[in-house]
């Protein structure tokens, strides 16, 4: 659902993309409004479901998990079956971080995070070569992340 946001939302959406932890009263100041109608604007871009919620930007690197595989998935049938069992099984794997329907060659396209490659060989043993209705894996793994945001600035643009 497509909501209209003016100027001042999207000024509040940028702001809260650059720290979610901004007190309202630095919020409003950024923005220039008061608290109240600040507060007001934020509470109805989570009722609008606009804000979903809130989130720390974890360092996975810092946790131990440093490898970062894109995986893509074809399946040997695409039909609504096939393509709900396939979802209902990769949501049950704890290593995936992303799992995206495709269009195209692929069907699927994952972010696992692993250790290093013996931990991804752990889970590809366990996990992605097990998953139902897989007729070809592949993986690649990334080098470095350049960027990484939840949203692109360009869509916050007045």
């Amino acid at each position: 659902m497509l909501t209209a946001l003016d100027p001042l939302d999207r000024k509040i959406l940028r702001e809260l993309i650059q720290d979610a932890r901004k007190s309202q009263l630095a919020l409003s100041e950024r923005v220039g409004l008061s608290a109240t109608s600040c507060a007001r604007r934020v509470l109805q871009l989570e009722k609008a479901g606009i804000i979903r919620g809130y989130s720390a930007d974890i360092d996975a690197t810092s946790l131990g998990f440093p490898l970062t595989v894109i995986v893509h998935i074809t399946l040997n049938r695409q039909s609504e079956d096939a393509l709900t069992v396939f979802e209902t099984e990769i949501q049950k794997c704890p290593d995936v971080v992303s799992c995206h329907l495709m269009s195209g060659t692929d069907d699927y396209r994952l972010e696992v995070l692993a250790r290093d490659m013996e931990d991804y060989e752990r889970i590809h043993r366990q996990h992605l070569s097990r998953l139902p209705g897989v007729a070809r894996l592949q993986s690649s793994f990334a080098m470095r992340t350049v960027v990484k945001r939840s949203i692109s600035p360009a869509a916050l643009r007045g």
